[in-house]
């Protein structure tokens, strides 16, 4: 029986390998017997203590948007595991992460040195670029750099070197030197190298590395980033070229803070570094990458009223770049701290950051065997003479800061094990408020409306010709309010070569089946949704692969083809195993809204068929 993709999980953040550990035997043994599939690979390989993470966020955006099969490789994730191994934006689906964790660990549980978590996944990553024939990969470097699982690839195309701070002293070294040192250990002889125009004791440091193995190297100067303009929507910056004129080109750059404009003048000089090694990446590639970009609980902003924001900030470095943003954004303004910390992070620095800001801090603990638990981090702060309360897990720390927040922003920061499971919430609170506003909307149709709608979709759908060639169809039985599906089902019967009709079996595991159903009225039964089922014994299962045409329904949708499902999630967990399929949505015109929050494991159908016509993907 083949692992899935709990067990994938599982293994790879099994207690006994998750330690930190240094070295590059390991992995390059594990990597070696999977074929060496880092050697068929470009990358561009990014190592510094802040800034990491936008800067590899930006390049990828800007390398999708320039036309190139894009890998990004992050840590640690935010919200679920499969954010740190992505392609052009889309995470490993978790049936690829059980498929080759599985290969994985055949050839790791035999090795006498086990390999380490991070080297596991960093593993598994780089045998998915590979096998998905990925043009670059952006990766970023877990802990150091020298010593890292990620340095066990040969030369980059561009090694990067971001803004370095004293971190990790145990492992990378007492001063800054040292670490810096350390970082460098990826610039490596045929590569180019991009340095943040950061410390100068790190910058003289890079270079003598540079200079002793020869690699050029291009310092990312701040001055050449020029703000225009700044807002929660966005920020407007100006370029300036090396030619040392007043006038450059002008971007808009989605994320916000002084600092993301920092990072920006690093990604600006990698590209020109790539344009220099012959990669073709235009201007216009530049300035959608960088309008479009996402980059979760950096100063991000979840909620507009009240002001929610979310920082995943977790050291001194980040808390400043935190109260630059609080000037820049909301000066003046007294501020909720939402705040949850681990007890081995210099949280008592943050929180002195924080104090002249602070109308008042709401505790929570953070997700993690390492948390401070909420009512010590709210003890100490009454300490430090400010005001602080505690809540007893982290939805109720989001109600209290948004109840708090009627008159004063909120910002949620101290760690990113707090920031996931902070965005989980609201984006759970945001999606079922759009998701009850559709199916509120369905509802107020009458049955005459909804019976000539249902018509009208249905007459859409066998004019397809996608839907004329398919012979096995995946459909649903219509409960209250939806498109009615029945038209289809009557003709079907007139037909003469009539279609294999599917429809979903819910699982108690939370999986969805497809079965087509036996004859007869035992052959169906009333599931726990109140929406007829098939009956698994009479009838007989079909796998996704087999499906030819999938129509679902959807509580929600916008004119961008995004979808909001009925909230169980079995729809998404299964649309992505139907691989051969045409996926259809349906619902009626009073179910759009303006923008369906959509992460990249939701997943898109191919187009939405509504009574007034067909919604495809809006291309810019």
């Amino acid at each position: 029986m083949s692992m899935t993709p709990k067990e994938a999980i599982s293994y790879i953040e099994n207690y006994g390998w998750s330690t930190t550990r240094l070295g590059l035997e390991r992995t390059k043994e594990l990597l070696e017997k999977l074929g060496n599939p880092q050697k068929s690979l470009k990358f561009i390989h990014v190592a510094g203590s802040n800034g990491k993470g936008s800067t590899c966020a930006m390049i990828a955006a800007i390398l999708e948007s320039a036309g190139y099969k894009t890998g990004l490789y992050i840590s640690p994730y935010i919200e679920i595991f499969n954010e740190r191994i992505r392609i052009n934006g889309e995470y490993i689906s978790g049936e690829r992460l059980a498929e080759i964790t599985e290969r994985v660990m055949a050839i790791a549980d035999a090795m006498e040195d086990h390999p380490s978590q991070f080297e596991l996944v960093t593993a598994i990553a780089i045998q998915y670029y590979y096998e998905e024939n990925c043009d670059i990969v952006v990766l970023e470097v877990g802990m150091g750099g020298a010593l890292d699982s990620t340095n066990a690839i040969d030369a980059p195309e561009v090694a990067v070197i971001t803004n370095i701070g004293l971190e990790h002293t145990e492992y990378l070294g007492s001063n800054l030197e040292e670490i810096a040192e350390t970082k460098s250990g990826i610039i490596k002889p045929g590569c180019n190298c991009v340095c943040y125009d950061g410390d100068q004791v790190v910058v003289e440091t890079v270079q003598k590395v540079c200079e002793k193995i020869r690699v050029p190297l291009t310092i990312a100067y701040k001055n050449r980033i020029r703000k225009i303009s700044s807002g929660l929507n966005g920020q407007e910056f100006m370029y300036l070229p090396f030619d040392g004129s007043d006038k450059g080109e002008e971007y808009n750059l989605a994320l916000l803070g002084d600092h993301q404009l920092r990072n920006v003048a690093v990604v600006l000089a990698i590209v020109q570094v790539l344009r220099d090694r012959g990669w073709k990446i235009n201007r216009d590639a530049v300035r959608t990458g960088l309008r479009k970009v996402k980059w979760p609980a950096r100063f991000e902003v979840l909620n507009r009223n009240p002001l929610f924001i979310l920082d995943g900030g977790h050291n001194p470095q980040c808390a400043e770049a935190l109260v630059e943003a609080i000037n820049e954004y909301l000066p003046e303004e007294k501020i909720i701290f939402l705040l949850g910390v681990l007890g081995d992070k210099d949280y008592e620095s943050i929180i002195q950051m924080m104090l002249p800001f602070a109308e008042e801090f709401i505790c929570v603990t953070p997700l993690s065997e390492r948390a401070l638990p909420a009512f010590q981090l709210a003890e100490f702060i009454r300490s430090l003479g400010g005001n602080a309360t505690y809540a007893d897990d982290i939805p109720q720390g989001v109600m209290k800061a948004l109840e708090k927040g009627e008159n004063n922003p909120v910002i949620g920061f101290g760690s990113l094990y707090l920031a996931g499971a902070v965005r989980k919430e609201f984006k759970k609170r945001e999606k079922a408020a759009l998701r009850s506003r559709g199916i509120k909307n369905r509802n107020a149709l009458t049955e005459e409306e909804r019976i000539k709608g249902s018509e009208v979709i249905a007459k859409r759908i066998l004019s397809l010709p996608e839907y004329e060639k398919a012979e096995k169809v995946f459909l649903y039985k219509w409960t209250k309010g939806e498109v009615r599906l029945d038209p289809l089902e009557a003709f079907n019967n007139t037909e003469p070569h009539r279609k294999r009709f599917l429809y979903p079996l819910t699982l108690e595991e939370g999986e969805m089946v497809a079965l087509e159903p036996g004859e007869g009225r035992d052959s169906w039964k009333t599931g726990a949704f109140g929406i007829l089922e098939p009956v698994y014994e009479k009838g007989k299962e079909v796998s996704p692969e087999e499906i030819d045409f999938v129509i679902c329904p959807l509580s929600a949708f916008d004119r961008e083809g995004n979808r909001l499902g009925m909230g169980g999630g079995y729809y998404d967990r299964f649309l992505p195993k139907c691989k051969n399929a045409v996926i259809v949505g349906v619902a009626f015109d009073v179910q759009e809204i303006y923008k369906v929050p959509r992460e990249p494991y939701d997943y898109k159908p191919d187009m939405i068929i509504t009574d007034s016509g067909i919604v495809k993907e809006h291309q810019e």
